[in-house]
């Protein structure tokens, strides 16, 4: 098969097709009003990723609550976001009514920013820290959880993604760092009860087969105690606990597994590869193949880290730029068993409509990512986020930002 011919045959997500292996990343883009919902620039940007043909969407981040969240203007998704949400979801349907989409849900923990939240914690860390969780607020996060995946469910989405990456809620207790002896922390089947539980309870109240459920999760955290790693004190990476943890979301219910790395406020670059560094995205094919080793054949793996390469990335030696495309590098990937799906998140930004001009025969006129990642920037500063090369909206939202604060002295979100 061509690559084209890859990239967009369909595949089945549980009971549900999806119409080709394109997978949108949820990416936070600060725009929802004070209330949490979407605003016009929010129906615009997920319009034309309707109008683009994607097989399958991940709604940004959303917030499963008000209090203790990493961005100001983020999507949320409770009982007063209801109206708002099932009129989205009406709206994106009428644009194009073959993408699936899941609602990415999360808890922001220790990033949630103290500026406009309420900063929490399950195990004090040198760089965030909080208030320490009790056992009884983690089991309410969870409640919040169950219920924003049930309003999932009745506004219209088609899944939902229980994010257990990146450094948010759902990664810091899993984490080995999380040595805190309760009942969410300490040993390993401490620390995998909050996902085992949630995904039990979210299967049963819910309770429809054709409700998509699966996880983003970070296979390597890449610090001392991150997830992933050997133990609370080690940067050294063992997979042993994360390939327990998709086997056991798998046994309760998982349908996809979306796979990724690092955590942006800490290791940013493992998990988007810098313009610089583009070789840090070689290591996801490896845990991307780990992934699939155990994991049931019809449970479908999505790959992250696949917009570094391009229409061929000439920062990557050893390898001629013709021969290592997005779209190559991917659909070998998928040819060879290692994925099923490929991830794109700045890509998404560059270009939404690119899988539809893949399939029109339009491939000349993609925008491919620049990995420019002034996106990044932009998220980092707390602003409206888009593509500054190729939407000049976003360019000018980027001048003024730069113009109004100066120079950007972080590297991490």
């Amino acid at each position: 098969m061509s690559y084209k011919e890859t990239l967009l045959d369909p595949i089945k997500i549980g009971t549900r097709e999806c119409k080709n292996r394109f997978f949108v990343q949820a990416m936070e883009c600060t725009d929802a009003d004070a209330d949490g919902n979407p605003t016009d620039l929010t129906y615009q940007r997920y319009e034309n990723l309707y109008k683009g043909g994607w097989g399958l969407i991940d709604l940004e981040a959303i917030s499963i609550t008000q209090e203790s969240r990493s961005r100001l203007n983020q999507l949320m998704i409770m009982e007063k976001n209801v109206p708002a949400l099932t009129n989205f979801m009406k709206k994106m349907k009428e644009v194009n009514k073959d993408p699936l989409i899941v609602f990415q849900l999360t808890h922001s923990g220790e990033l949630s920013n103290p500026k406009f939240s309420r900063r929490v914690t399950v195990m004090p860390s040198y760089s965030y820290g909080g208030d320490l969780l009790s056992e009884e607020e983690v089991d309410k996060i969870i409640d919040d959880f169950v219920l924003a995946a049930k309003i999932a469910h009745d506004v219209g989405a088609d899944g939902i993604d229980m994010k257990l990456c990146h450094g948010y809620l759902g990664s810091q207790i899993l984490r080995p760092f999380n040595s805190r002896k309760w009942k969410y922390g300490g040993s390993w089947e401490n620390r995998r009860r909050f996902a085992f539980d949630l995904y039990e309870r979210i299967s049963k109240e819910v309770n429809d087969k054709n409700f998509l459920i699966g996880s983003k999760i970070s296979a390597w955290e890449g610090f001392p105690g991150g997830f992933g790693t050997e133990g609370p004190d080690s940067p050294i990476m063992d997979l042993t606990e994360p390939l327990d943890l998709i086997k056991g979301l798998e046994e309760r219910g998982a349908q996809y597994i979306v796979q990724s790395a690092g955590s942006p406020s800490i290791t940013v670059t493992l998990t988007q590869a810098e313009k610089n560094y583009p070789y840090i995205a070689y290591l996801h094919p490896y845990w991307q193949k780990e992934f699939k080793k155990v994991l049931k054949p019809e449970t479908v793996l999505i790959g992250s880290n696949y917009s570094v390469w391009g229409k061929g990335n000439k920062n990557l030696q050893m390898i001629d730029p013709q021969d290592n495309t997005m779209f190559k590098a991917g659909a070998k990937n998928i040819e060879r068993g290692i994925v099923d799906m490929i991830g794109l998140g700045r890509q998404s930004f560059a270009d939404p409509l690119l899988p539809k001009k893949l399939a029109d025969g339009n491939e000349k006129d993609i925008h491919f990512c620049t990995l420019c990642d002034n996106c990044l920037e932009l998220l980092i500063r707390q602003e409206r986020i888009g593509c500054c090369t190729y939407n000049k909206y976003y360019t000018d939202v980027l001048v003024n930002v730069r113009k109004e604060k100066g120079k950007l002295t972080q590297n991490h979100t």
